[in-house]
C-alpha cells in the first residue's frame, strides 16, 4: 500500500513538467491573434506632422492594406525597416504606418532619417486604439483585406521570409 501512496504526486508531477516542456518548445512570436478573421476595431487618428487632419481605417475601404505598427524609441522596428522599405517599392498593397506611444516629432526624424514607406502614417499617442489591435509591443504588422477583416498578425519584426511566404500569397490569394 506504501508504494501507491507516491503514484498520485509521481503522475502529477509527469503531467507538468510533460505541459511545461510543451511550453518550452513554442515560439513566443507565434501567439495566435483572436482578431484573425475578424473586422479590424475602428479607427480615426491624427497623420503625422497634420495634426489636424484624421485618417481612418474606413479610408481603406475596398482595398487590401498592410498595417505596421513602429515606434522611433523601438530597436527591432529598426531591424525591420528595410523589410518594409522594400516591400512598399513592390507596391503590392499599400502600407499604412501605425506609430505607436511615441512623440510625433520624434517619429517624424527617424522616418526622415531611415526612409519612409508609409503611404500614410497614423499616432496612436496614448495607444488606447494599438489595444484594441491587441497591440503589446512593437513593432506588430497586420494585413487586412477588402472587407476590413484581419488575415494575417505578425509580432516582432516582419523578416523576408515571412513577406515572402506569408504575406504575398496572403495578397495574392485575397486579391482573385
Amino acid at each position: 500500500m506504501a508504494p501507491t501512496r507516491f503514484l498520485i504526486p509521481l503522475g502529477i508531477f509527469i503531467a507538468v513538467a510533460a505541459f511545461l516542456f510543451k511550453g518550452l518548445s513554442l515560439d513566443p512570436k507565434e501567439v495566435p491573434s483572436p482578431l484573425i478573421g475578424k473586422a479590424a476595431p475602428e479607427f480615426s487618428l491624427p497623420i503625422l506632422n497634420a495634426s489636424d487632419t484624421r485618417f481612418a481605417n474606413v479610408d481603406m475601404a475596398d482595398k487590401i492594406w498592410l498595417l505596421n505598427v513602429f515606434a522611433s524609441w523601438c530597436g527591432p522596428c529598426l531591424d525591420e525597416h528595410p523589410i518594409i522599405v522594400n516591400f512598399a517599392r513592390s507596391a503590392a498593397v499599400p502600407i499604412l504606418g501605425f506609430n505607436y506611444k511615441d512623440r510625433p516629432q520624434a517619429a517624424s526624424q527617424w522616418l526622415d532619417r531611415h526612409g519612409d514607406p508609409y503611404d500614410q502614417v497614423v499616432v496612436d499617442l496614448d495607444g488606447r486604439i494599438g489595444l484594441d489591435y491587441g497591440v503589446y509591443g512593437v513593432p506588430e504588422t497586420f494585413l487586412i483585406d477588402r472587407e476590413g477583416i484581419i488575415r494575417y498578425k505578425k509580432i516582432g519584426p516582419l523578416t523576408q521570409a515571412d513577406v515572402s511566404k506569408d504575406i504575398l500569397p496572403l495578397i495574392k490569394e485575397l486579391s482573385e
